[in-house]
C-alpha cells in the first residue's frame, strides 16, 4: 500500500496540519506568507514551514516537496474573510484570485487528494463554481458538506464548508460525533482555568493572557450579563454607532458568553471585547489567548510562544483566530484516511 504524504497551503499556526498529524498522516510541509507563524508551526508539527504567497508557489516546488512514490494530498483554507458576508455585498475582493491560484495549482499538481475548508458564504459564489468546475475537468470526483462545529467536538457554533475531491471516488465525511446533548461548552473548555483580570498574564501560563480594558470598558463588561451585549447597558454606556438604527445590526458585540453553551465562532479580533460575543461569562474581562486556543481545540502542550520573545496579543489573536480548528482537521483527515483505506491502490 502506497503511503501518503500532505501538503498545508495557507498553513497558518497549523491548526488544519495538527489535525493530519494526529491521525498519523506525513505532512512534509506548510506554505504562508505570514513569517509569524513560523515558529508555532514548525515547534508543534514533523514539518517545515515555507514562508512565501501562493501567487509566487509553482507547482515544480510542490511537486518536488513530496516524497518519491507516495501519493499526494493537498489541503488549505484560502483566507476567508474576502468571502464573509459583508465583503460579499461590496463586491468581487482582491484576496478572490487566492482561490483561483489555489485551483491552478491542483490542476498542475495533480495530487490525489484535495480538501478545501472555508466559510459557508464561499458556497454561493462564483469563485466557488470555477474552482469546482476546474476540479471537475481534471476528473476529480467533488464532494462538499456544510458542517455545523459541534456536531464534531469542536466547541463553537461554527459552520463551515469542507470540500473534498479524489482521484479515486466521493469522499464522504464521517458521521457526527456529538449530538446536540453531548456539544462541548464554554464551562467545559475554559472552566478550569484560573480567574484572571483584564490586563493580566497568568504567572503560570504565558499564553493565559486577557487584554487591557479601558475604565469605560470596565464599567461596559460589569453591566452585561451572561449572554448579553450592549443592548442590556444604561443609556449613558451605549456607543453613538449604535445608537443610530443601524447600530441594531450588531447584537453581539461587547457580549459576553455563556456557560453552558459553545462559544461564538472565533475570529481573527477573538481577544477584543468590542469585536464579538468574546466577553468571559462571568470575569469582567475578554477572553484569554488561552481560552481561545482551547475553544479553537488546540491542545494545552500546543506552543504560540517562543521563550524570550515577545508576542503581541493582537498577533496572538490573529494567528489563533484565523487558524482551522484542530479538531476539524481531525475529522477531515480521518474522512480522508477512511477513503483511502477503501479505495487508493496497493
Amino acid at each position: 500500500m502506497r503511503p501518503a504524504s500532505v501538503i498545508d497551503l495557507f498553513c497558518g499556526i497549523g491548526g488544519l496540519t495538527h489535525g493530519f498529524v494526529k491521525e498519523g498522516f506525513n505532512v512534509v510541509a506548510g506554505i504562508d506568507d505570514d513569517e509569524t507563524c513560523r515558529y508555532a508551526y514548525q515547534k508543534n508539527n514533523r514539518a517545515v514551514f515555507i514562508k512565501k504567497d501562493i501567487e509566487q508557489v509553482t507547482s515544480d516546488e510542490i511537486i518536488r516537496l513530496y516524497p518519491e512514490g507516495h501519493l499526494k494530498i493537498l489541503v488549505g483554507c484560502a483566507p476567508c474573510q474576502p468571502f464573509s458576508r459583508y465583503t460579499l455585498r461590496k463586491g468581487e475582493d482582491e484576496k478572490w484570485k487566492l482561490l483561483r491560484s489555489f485551483a491552478s495549482l491542483i490542476k498542475d499538481v495533480q495530487a490525489e487528494i484535495v480538501s478545501m475548508e472555508n466559510v459557508p458564504e464561499l458556497e454561493s459564489h462564483q469563485v466557488y463554481d470555477e474552482f469546482k468546475a476546474v476540479l471537475e475537468e481534471e476528473q476529480y470526483f467533488v464532494s462538499s458538506y456544510m458542517v455545523y462545529c459541534p456536531d464534531y467536538g469542536v466547541p463553537q457554533t461554527r459552520k463551515r464548508l469542507v470540500l473534498f475531491a479524489s482521484k479515486y471516488n466521493a469522499i464522504t465525511i464521517i458521521k457526527p460525533t456529538h449530538p446536540p446533548e453531548k456539544y462541548r461548552t464554554v464551562r467545559d473548555v475554559i472552566g478550569h482555568l484560573e480567574p484572571i483580570e483584564a490586563g493580566q498574564v497568568s504567572a503560570r501560563d504565558s499564553l493565559h493572557r486577557a487584554r487591557k480594558l479601558s475604565d469605560l470598558n470596565l464599567k461596559r463588561i460589569k453591566s452585561t450579563p451572561p449572554g448579553g451585549s450592549w443592548r442590556d447597558w444604561d443609556e449613558d454606556l451605549v456607543l453613538d454607532c449604535h445608537k443610530a438604527e443601524t447600530g441594531w445590526t450588531y447584537p453581539s458585540v461587547y457580549g459576553r458568553m455563556k456557560w453552558d453553551e459553545p462559544a461564538p465562532t472565533m475570529t481573527t479580533h477573538c481577544g477584543g471585547l468590542g469585536n464579538g460575543r468574546f466577553g468571559h461569562p462571568e470575569q469582567h474581562r475578554a477572553i484569554s489567548m488561552r481560552e481561545a486556543a482551547l475553544f479553537q481545540t488546540f491542545p494545552k502542550s500546543y506552543e504560540f510562544i517562543e521563550l524570550g520573545v515577545g508576542v503581541a496579543n493582537k498577533t496572538l489573536s490573529r494567528q489563533i483566530g484565523n487558524a482551522v480548528p484542530v479538531r476539524l482537521g481531525v475529522i477531515i483527515a480521518r474522512s480522508i484516511k477512511r477513503h483511502l483505506e477503501k479505495h487508493r491502490e496497493n
